[in-house]
């Protein structure tokens, strides 16, 4: 028998072993995902663990994709360009840090939105992990423009400074948390992603939204990451307002099936995952009966 799992915060609920097991015995594959909650100091001994030979990998959520970041004895350009690894990849002894997330990201834009974000204009809500991951994968995508807003503005100076050098042709800028600059900006973008935690189910920002509603249009596409609740207040709010949206779910399975082709060498199936993830979702939400 072999092991995968996903390393995340103790108490935290993912998704991962739920439609990874999925897709595993769909395959008939002896394999065995698990959910590994790991606090901060017991990172260390957890990416040990994960050299056992019984051990194909792991993914990592949040708090652990930058802290294990040197952990590891090789990484993939998009990990070092983000800084951050969501997937590892046990060869031998030796561990591999991928992500997958700039790969999911995408997918879900263009497969399940059709939006190609070529040559359009972005704005984007958060300068954290996934946030960076958003921008880095806008600009392999060569986005005309990539806007970064965040509630600390020294922080979303520090990402668009580090990601200039690597925008090419894309044009990074960041904003100040004011009103007016917000929506101005918002007033000419394309797509407007949420890379926070606001809206997510359980935390105390679960009715809130990450940017003022009235700033959104209805020719901008609104890609929330947040996949739970299904449909996010940002959500319904751009829906009201003509406004196209896309959900985090797509993203989640996409960066997922990557994670599964790595570490198997079989192409995931998709369907399976996203019926067992919509399962466990309805079981999680209020309204499914959990």
């Amino acid at each position: 028998m072999k092991y995968l799992g996903v390393i995340c915060a103790p108490g935290a609920k993912s998704l991962s072993p739920d439609f990874q097991q999925a897709a595993l015995d769909h395959l008939r594959l002896e394999i065995v995902y698990e959910a590994w909650p790991t606090p901060a100091d017991g990172l260390a001994t957890r990416v040990a663990g994960l050299r056992a030979p019984a051990v194909l990998g792991a993914n990592v959520t949040i708090p652990h994709k930058e802290a294990i970041l040197p952990m590891m004895d090789a990484l993939d350009d998009v990990a070092r360009t983000v800084g951050a690894v969501n997937t590892v990849i046990n060869r031998e002894g030796q561990l591999h840090g991928h992500n997958t997330d700039v790969e999911g990201f995408l997918r879900a834009l263009r497969q399940d939105a059709g939006f190609d974000p070529g040559g359009r204009r972005a704005l984007v809500a958060g300068a954290g992990g996934a946030g960076r991951a958003v921008v880095v994968a806008l600009i392999q995508a060569a986005a005309a423009s990539v806007t970064v807003i965040n509630r600390s503005f020294s922080r979303a100076t520090k990402l668009v400074g580090e990601l200039t050098p690597l925008a090419g042709d894309s044009e990074l800028h960041a904003l100040p948390d004011m009103y007016a600059s917000w929506a101005a900006s918002a007033a000419g973008c394309d797509l407007l992603v949420n890379c926070t935690s606001v809206g997510s189910a359980g935390t105390l920002e679960e009715t809130e939204s990450p940017v003022p509603l009235d700033i959104i249009h209805s020719g901008v596409l609104v890609y929330d990451l947040v996949y739970l609740p299904a449909e996010t207040r940002l959500m319904s709010a751009a829906r009201n307002r003509g406004a196209r949206v896309l959900g985090g779910l797509p993203m989640l399975i996409y960066q997922g099936a990557a994670s599964f082709q790595m570490w198997t060498g079989r192409e995931a199936p998709i369907d399976i995952m996203f019926e067992a993830a919509r399962k466990a979702l309805a079981i999680a939400s209020p309204k499914g009966g959990g």
